[in-house]
């Protein structure tokens, strides 16, 4: 598709894509859409008339004024495709709405705001936040590391989509920075009696994700099919789980990760929905598991993944980028609607907003891995484009993920996951 306004081959917001989100204009938080360099004020847009032409959103148009996307979302996904489609065509060379145009002679004046301008928002009020364990490689990695290769994954992971409940008021915007967690660690693993000690995380890491947001809710009592379960789906991000690895380590039994989960989650603001993604669909890398899920889990399709290139890079305070890892979303064993379909499977609301976590995306080749922990081993530490060396983030790193899938002039992408460690907080 061409469209009339100049936007980059390699944008990952091409008008193949076309997210959304919530940007901050004249005091007040608006929904968005991001296209090329730009991002259009949908508010702006719907009150000038924008939307006439498309006689399935009138009565919505109030969605357009909200300070976040759940309005939207909760319209559900065959308005998402009609809106999505129709602001397409808007962009379009050859639109069939020239109309629109004229009668928004101005509209790159008022509603099309720079990217460089636009401050971004998390874009929907997240009620709970899920984060799933279903990079197979990753918890294979982790496994290995803990219980040896023989007892490297549990007796139920290629049975069910494992998770915990993450803490949703710490999830941030992309470009929010963060200041390095601090809380009990056992400095000294073999000693007895073990006694913890309080300090800084000194193993801070990272994991490459992708997250869902949900859309249309489920009532209590009421369990998703995995037949219907995308349809509950409004889009993706990409998402650092940041991690304390000391502070996890003496904190996870019996009850899992805390305090070294809790400090801060940042997710890329614009959401790329579930329609954008169809191009994509892929079957995953590791589809083994298939016949051993029982039928709740079980999908008509085999495609449930997709083809999304991934990447880590990380740049020291003052330093060079350097990307230490790439890899693909197909690297995952389970996809998101069986992690709806089992998240309510006891009856579990899920709410529009709630914010479901893929778990950390890893391949099996060196320098694919989506965290610190499983590249260095916690003793190989990696070497930076700058000659400095990391086992773990150091303050002042600046970590940035990426992932857009397609190619020159029609990607579809996430935009930049990025987050800078500070130092801690001053007790």
């Amino acid at each position: 598709m061409a469209s009339w306004l100049q936007i980059p081959k390699d944008s990952p917001f091409s008008l193949a894509n076309i997210p959304f989100g919530i940007i901050s204009a004249s005091a007040s938080r608006v929904p968005a859409i991001a296209i090329g360099e730009y991002a259009l004020n949908l508010n702006t847009f719907a009150s000038s008339g924008g939307f006439s032409q498309l006689p399935a959103i009138q009565q919505h148009l109030g969605v357009f004024n909200q300070p976040t996307l759940n309005a939207f979302a909760a319209l559900g996904r065959p308005m998402h495709r009609q809106v999505r489609e129709y602001l397409q065509n808007i962009f379009r060379v050859d639109t069939q709405f020239p109309q629109i145009l004229k009668e928004n002679a101005d509209l790159q004046k008022t509603a099309l705001v720079p990217l460089s301008q636009v401050e971004n928002q998390v874009p929907m009020q997240i009620g709970d936040y899920t984060d799933f364990y279903a990079g197979l490689n990753h918890a294979y990695n982790i496994g290995v590391l803990f219980r040896g290769p023989e007892n490297a994954l549990q007796p139920n992971y290629k049975h069910l989509p494992v998770a915990y409940h993450g803490r949703a008021s710490s999830v941030v915007a992309s470009g929010t920075p963060l200041h390095r967690p601090q809380g009990q660690i056992l400095a000294n693993p073999a000693a007895n009696p073990k006694l913890p000690t309080f300090s800084p995380c000194k193993r801070l890491d990272i994991e490459l994700e992708l997250a869902a947001f949900i859309s249309i809710p489920n009532d209590l009592g009421k369990p998703v099919s995995i037949d219907e379960a995308e349809d509950h789906i409004f889009g993706l991000v990409l998402m650092n789980d940041w991690s304390a690895r000391d502070i996890q380590a003496w904190e996870y039994v019996p009850l899992g990760p805390f305090n070294a989960k809790n400090f801060g989650t940042t997710i890329t603001p614009w959401v790329v929905l579930i329609d954008a993604l169809e191009p994509f669909r892929a079957a995953a890398l590791e589809p083994g598991n298939r016949d051993s899920l029982l039928p709740y889990l079980r999908e008509k399709r085999t495609d449930n993944a997709y083809e999304i290139p991934l990447e880590v890079e990380i740049t020291s305070k003052g330093g060079q980028p350097t990307v230490i890892a790439n890899t693909n979303a197909r690297n995952l064993l389970y996809s998101f609607p069986q992690m709806v379909a089992h998240h309510t499977i006891t009856g579990c609301n899920l709410r529009t907003g709630d914010l479901l976590g893929s778990g950390t995306i890893s391949g099996t080749e060196p320098k694919t891995q989506g965290s610190l922990l499983e590249q260095t081993n916690g003793k190989t530490p990696l070497k930076l484009a700058d000659g400095s060396e990391r086992m773990f983030l150091e303050d002042g790193d600046t970590v940035i993920l990426r992932g857009k899938a397609g190619s020159d002039g029609n990607y579809v992408g996430f935009g930049d996951c990025t987050g800078t460690i500070l130092p801690p907080v001053a007790l």
